[in-house]
């Protein structure tokens, strides 16, 4: 199935937008019909097309990728008294999701071209007390997965992949998932593909799949007799029928979404030379980067303006734009950990000026023009 050569002319350009066709509203209206609208047969047959994408891996889906997160902490018996290795520069849920077990989240910097952990800085932050390494594929470029592995296996440690923003990515031709330890996926509208809300794990292990299966609803287990037991503390992070169901119809579009955004991208890189603006461009990666954003950075220095009155000055033009993201070990909640300012340089300067410009699949090349002209005009004013 190929997406439509045009989508309708926006007044508004946002930064990031579902692809959602009438089918799919229909298909949600089916399952709204058939009175099966939680933990039914629409999410046995998503987790079923999940595994069969990731090669047969067992997949468990959850209410979100935080969730997952959190669940496959658990799964991994990782709680207080255990270090948990991430980058500073990622989504806050990482860090949350290791604050909620009761383990301490550790930062490291990252790489300023790639923005993925660097694993020589992870190496070096790893203690007796280290249990796992949580890297984020940022943007959909996979981190060097050969390395990742590698660092630890030499160290005995978990891998919990953060893949919210790669689905559909690939290492040396192999979809992120379908190898390695856990890979925690996310289907948030803002994503490659969407459930509305939602996430889901791909496993290595087919126990730890079926105890987050457990973990995922109260940690119940059904008896012969058809009573329940509590077998271990759980949550409610089942996702309902109705969302699984949607997931199903994105999935099959996934591949034309990603290669969709890949065109986009490869506009981006056209009309935006780095000498000509200052910007520094995200790094290129090869047909497996699935580019869930287009994030360059700003040259605020030189500029003499604030991103936050570039980012008006978009607004003012028709165009969203977003922040991807904001160094977390600089947020309140996390500085009690001792880190401030200049403790991760590359971090921190990405939080900065990083700016996110539209990318969505039903983006019309003319429109990323649109984007690159305002972007010009304001940075040359």
């Amino acid at each position: 199935m190929t997406l439509p050569a045009d989508s309708p002319a926006l007044p508004f350009l946002p930064f990031a937008r579902p692809t959602i066709d009438e089918p799919m509203i229909e298909a949600l209206a089916d399952t709204v019909r058939s009175l099966q609208l939680t933990s039914g047969p629409q999410v046995l047959a998503f987790e079923q097309a999940l595994s069969e994408y990731h090669g047969g891996r067992p997949a468990r889906v959850v209410t979100s990728a935080t969730a997952g997160l959190e669940l496959a902490l658990m799964a991994c018996g990782i709680g207080a008294g255990d270090e948990v290795i991430l980058p500073a520069q990622t989504f806050f849920s990482c860090a949350n999701a290791i604050a909620r077990t009761g383990a301490t989240p550790v930062f490291v910097d990252v790489d300023l071209d790639s923005r993925n952990l660097s694993l020589a800085a992870a190496a070096a932050a790893i203690t007796p007390r280290t249990r796992a390494l949580m890297p984020t594929h940022f943007a959909g470029l996979p981190l060097d997965m050969d390395a990742l592995y590698a660092l630890a296996r030499q160290h005995g440690l978990r891998v919990i992949e953060d893949a919210a923003l790669a689905i559909g990515s690939r290492w040396q031709g192999k979809p992120i998932g379908s190898f390695g330890d856990i890979a925690s996926f996310s289907f948030h509208p803002n994503k490659n593909m969407t459930t509305i809300e939602g996430g889901a794990l791909v496993f290595a292990d087919p126990a730890e799949a079926a105890k987050v299966e457990q973990l995922r609803f109260h940690g119940i287990r059904r008896l012969p007799d058809g009573t329940r037991d509590v077998m271990m503390v759980g949550a409610k992070y089942n996702m309902p029928d109705v969302h699984a169901r949607l997931g199903l119809a994105q999935l099959a579009r996934l591949d034309t979404f990603n290669a969709r955004r890949r065109l986009l991208v490869d506009r981006y890189f056209e009309r935006l030379a780095p000498d000509a603006f200052g910007l520094q461009l995200p790094l290129r990666g090869d047909d497996g980067h699935s580019w869930n954003m287009f994030a360059p950075l700003l040259p605020l220095a030189r500029l003499g303006r604030s991103r936050k009155q570039i980012m008006d000055a978009l607004a003012a033009r028709g165009i969203g734009s977003g922040v991807s993201y904001e160094a977390i070990h600089l947020t309140t909640a996390y500085r009690h950990l001792g880190h401030g300012e200049g403790s991760f340089p590359n971090s921190e300067r990405i939080g900065r000026e990083t700016l996110t410009l539209p990318l969505f699949p039903l983006m019309r090349l003319d429109q990323v023009d649109r984007v690159c002209d305002a972007l010009e005009e304001i940075l040359t004013a």
